[in-house]
């Protein structure tokens, strides 16, 4: 049997899953403001493995979600996964962070539009079709009242932008679907096992997260 251990970490939910044949069979996750991915990710392997009945060894790859998304959560992913695939001696997986969330959508006919807050009016975006295949490649963007003006089908927007993108995208074939919010790990499942099959893998030792933008850190505040 094929196990794969699916890790996302890209957003603010902390998701681990174990799939078999491409099917989810456990997945813990839990979304928090404060980030609590460090503390929470490798208890949450270690429970999916026990809930799974199998050991380490029985994991032929580790999917981690390759990006776009929060800095420090996709480095501490990265970096389990890595850590677990040197350990095994077993294949990295990359997943499209963005392609995740939209196959969380259960659509059959438009557009699926994934988006993943950055700052201020700032997403990174993608457009799938329905079927899920790529139109548009992964974009950071600001958003306003023209964006994506000359679509004409349905747009299913998913992710965590709804709150500060409804309020401007306002054309009547535009559809939140506000209950898809974070990627989770059970969705990696299909996406990770059709990789493992296609030997779409990543070299373990150079692979890098896709930031999509440079990493900014605020300077410290000047003393009086």
């Amino acid at each position: 049997m094929s196990f794969i251990l699916n890790i996302e970490t890209a957003t603010k939910n902390c998701s681990v899953s174990i799939a078999k044949n491409g099917e989810t069979i456990v997945c813990k996750e839990i979304a928090e403001e404060g980030y609590s991915h460090a503390e929470k990710l490798h208890v949450f392997i270690e429970e999916v493995i026990a809930e799974a009945g199998i050991t380490v060894q029985d994991l032929i790859a580790v999917a981690v979600s390759q990006g776009p998304g929060s800095y420090t959560g996709l480095r501490i992913g990265v970096s389990a996964a890595k850590g677990l695939c040197y350990a095994l001696n077993i294949p990295l997986i990359a997943v499209d962070t963005l392609q995740t969330l939209a196959s969380q959508a259960n659509v059959s006919d438009g557009k699926i539009i994934p988006m993943i807050d950055a700052r201020r009016m700032e997403v990174y975006s993608e457009i799938f079709t329905a079927d899920l295949e790529i139109e548009r490649p992964i974009e950071a963007e600001v958003i306003t009242e023209d964006s994506f003006k000359d679509y004409t089908e349905t747009l299913y927007f998913v992710g965590d932008c709804a709150e500060k993108c409804k309020t401007v995208l306002t054309k009547e074939n535009f559809v939140f679907l506000e209950e898809i919010k974070y990627p989770s790990a059970a969705a990696m499942s299909k996406i990770s096992y059709n990789k493992y099959q296609k030997s779409d893998t990543v070299d373990v030792a150079y692979f890098e997260p896709y930031y999509l933008k440079d990493f900014m850190m605020a300077p410290p505040s000047k003393k009086e």
